[in-house]
């Protein structure tokens, strides 16, 4: 419908918008690739929702899954070789990889009790790990893995964190808590240590580290 989110490029110099796409549905979650040519988005149409990229300078658009399921959240390997993502084609959230241009895709993430659920995946600087938010047992918990899935590390757990991001050296990773008085920022080292919350005049989520600029 016409009050369905879309995605937006805003230009910071000029103050100008474009919208990106002209999708029937609703359009969201999106990334660029590492190269700043391409734009990869989650499209919801009925009752599932599909990954899609966008060639910046072509304007042609490329699907690049197509299940009957919730696919979102996609994030770019640094190389723009390969994304991950949130899917539950398996029945509950879990974390993807598959190769940029479309594909098979691979599950990384297992809980060692079978339960839980993971989102928010967002790969580091280094291409090395790749951070998460995993849910269960009533707790929120930051973590890492690599991107084959082993060596899953837990930042920091609780009530109610999400939405993590690297920053460019790779050795610290932001994220939101909201324990119900409004959201706030915090920092913790990818060993799990040095957490700290972030000073802002006001509520604040859904953090997004920019790059190392020169």
């Amino acid at each position: 419908g016409q009050g369905d989110p879309r995605v937006y490029l805003f230009n910071v110099e000029t103050g100008q918008r474009e919208i990106v796409g002209n999708f029937p549905g609703m359009s969201f979650s999106p990334r660029f690739s590492p190269d700043g040519q391409r734009i990869i988005m989650s499209l919801q149409q009925g009752g599932n929702s599909n990954l899609f990229v966008m060639d910046l300078r072509s304007k042609s658009t490329t699907r690049l899954t197509d299940t009957p399921a919730i696919d979102t959240s996609p994030s770019y390997s640094p190389d723009g070789q390969r994304i991950c993502f949130e899917s539950d084609r398996g029945g509950k959230p879990q974390i993807y990889v598959m190769p940029a241009t479309g594909g098979a895709a691979q599950r990384i993430s297992f809980s060692k009790d079978g339960g839980g659920t993971y989102s928010t995946p967002v790969w580091s600087p280094a291409g090395d790990y790749i951070a998460f938010t995993k849910q269960g047992g009533g707790q929120f918990a930051i973590g890492i893995m690599k991107p084959d899935g082993s060596g899953e590390r837990i930042l920091t757990s609780g009530f109610h964190n999400e939405g993590p991001t690297f920053a460019p050296n790779g050795r610290v990773v932001m994220f939101f808590r909201d324990q119900g008085a409004g959201p706030s920022l915090f920092t913790v080292n990818t060993d799990g240590r040095n957490e700290q919350r972030l000073p802002t005049p006001g509520f604040a989520s859904d953090p997004a580290w920019s790059p190392l600029l020169s």
